[in-house]
């Protein structure tokens, strides 16, 4: 072969060699396309998940109680479909667009708002920190999109162009960096609706880079304050159910008065044959007969007005370990908590608090949550002797406000308890202080009424209609109560 020839085939085989290479090049970096005799090489589309991946069904702890199984057989696929029903509408209050999942891309030249942007619904609000930091060149053109507001600026300089103000896209275009951050230190956003929680997300692009940060459109709330005062009876009430039991009511409020002369006490009464219980600070509300514990809870709960409430059983009595400006102390010095439990002498220790394993579990079929008693977290601080939990007992003091939130579910009427704090998960802030404690009255000939027990022990229809309960209201698919 003449030596020209070879040349001709070496450079041949060099220029398939480089194509094919740049061929193996585009399709790791993305897909290409010939137009014009020009290449143009789109970039990969990003492998970020752009929301978390739906709850997965949960699992039943062992001897769990199985909610469906407890619904009556005619009435089941009804009881179902209503659940369903109900918990799309749930979701429709409780979620928000700023649930979803955010990302950073690498080394972006776009600066922007990342936590803490809020508006007021329907009120325009400057976006701060917007601005573009990248190298030289001839023209710079950035994009903003919102879904639920409108984009507006100041009118620009002659070297700016802006395109779509007053809409939910916005772009500015100039040869001048300067200028074009100038106009983005003046975009303001202004929501379309009005909504008193709700959320927007703004999407920031230049050429291939983008970012995304959250807008939150809130209604401020007007606070609602307590006075304090100057004495420990303008700074909490103490609260009790009772029916029936008498004696030990009577037992209850002569501690008290031992060592809280002044203090108000808030009685809800649903005895069968009322007596009336005098004594100054007392108000002792009449019901009708055997309305149950949560709705008398309510009633108590109803009349308070300071910023605290004490809870007791009407069989405890004070002691000196009955220390009411204790709790004060733990709340006032940890605002964040809602309520602190305390101990009963004589019972079990363990006893005294509990917490929940709780799973969502899938929007079919729901959720599984077991309670166990003796579950608890990490101490306060500044406070060795207390510790966070999820459940107290029957001796708490709580904001009064945080209470009426949650509020005890009527339909609960004997035994019921662990159901306040279930529905109270994820919105109460709960701890328990073992060294304020509370005693707790021997059952006696003389202090028990046989109809009492009639009423106090739940039936075998009442724990299936709790069952039910958990099921539809909860979304539960089992629970256990170890």
């Amino acid at each position: 072969m003449p030596e020209s020839n070879k040349r001709l085939v070496l450079v041949a085989v060099i220029c398939v060699t480089t194509l094919l290479l740049l061929l193996m090049y585009c399709k790791t970096m993305g897909s290409f396309s010939l137009a014009s005799q020009q290449m143009v090489i789109k970039p990969k589309r990003s492998t970020f998940p752009r929301q978390l991946p739906p709850s997965p069904s949960c699992e039943c702890m062992n001897h769990s109680v199985l909610l469906k199984d407890v619904l009556p057989k005619e009435q089941r696929e009804a009881i179902m479909q209503r659940r369903t029903k109900e918990f799309q509408q749930h979701k429709a209050r409780t979620s928000s667009v700023l649930s979803k999942l955010l990302y950073a891309l690498p080394n972006s030249p776009l600066q922007y708002p990342i936590q803490g942007y809020t508006v007021r619904p329907l009120t325009p609000t400057l976006i701060p920190v917007l601005g573009l930091h990248t190298e030289k060149r001839d023209s710079y053109k950035v994009f903003l999109n919102v879904s639920k507001g409108i984009l507006t600026t100041v009118t620009p300089d002659t070297q700016v162009t802006v395109k779509g103000a007053g809409t939910r896209g916005l772009s500015i275009e100039s040869s001048s960096l300067v200028l074009l951050n100038e106009l983005l230190a003046k975009v303001s956003y202004t929501s379309s609706t009005y909504h008193i929680n709700s959320g927007d997300l703004a999407f920031f692009r230049f050429e291939s880079h983008e970012a995304v940060f959250p807008i939150v459109i809130k209604q401020p709330q007007v606070p609602v304050l307590y006075d304090m005062g100057t004495d420990i009876r303008s700074q909490v009430t103490i609260t009790t159910k009772t029916f029936l039991r008498y004696p030990q009511l009577k037992v209850l409020l002569a501690s008290i008065r031992k060592f809280y002369p002044d203090i108000t006490v808030i009685i809800a009464d649903d005895s069968f044959e009322p007596e009336h219980i005098s004594g100054e600070n007392i108000q002792q509300y009449i019901m009708p007969p055997a309305q149950g514990w949560f709705a008398g809870r309510n009633l108590a709960v109803s009349q308070v007005i300071t910023k605290y409430l004490l809870w007791v059983d009407d069989d405890f009595f004070f002691t000196e370990n009955t220390k009411i400006e204790e709790f004060v102390k733990v709340m006032e010095a940890v605002p964040e908590l809602d309520m602190v439990g305390g101990s009963v002498e004589g019972d079990t220790g363990s006893r005294f608090y509990f917490s929940f394993l709780y799973e969502e579990g899938d929007e079919e079929e729901g959720g599984c949550l077991t309670r166990k008693y003796g579950l608890k977290f990490h101490p306060l601080p500044d406070f060795p002797k207390c510790f966070l939990d999820q459940g107290v007992v029957n001796f708490f003091l709580a904001r009064t406000d945080a209470v009426r939130r949650v509020g005890f579910d009527i339909r609960l009427q004997r035994v019921a308890h662990s159901e306040f704090f279930m529905d109270g998960l994820g919105s109460l802030m709960v701890a328990t202080c073992q060294d304020v404690k509370i005693g707790h009255q021997r059952k006696t000939a003389e202090n028990t009424n046989p109809r009492y027990a009639k009423f106090r022990t739940p039936t075998k229809s009442d724990d299936g209609f709790k069952s039910q309960l958990h099921y539809f209201k909860n979304h539960l698919k089992c629970f256990l109560y170890s």
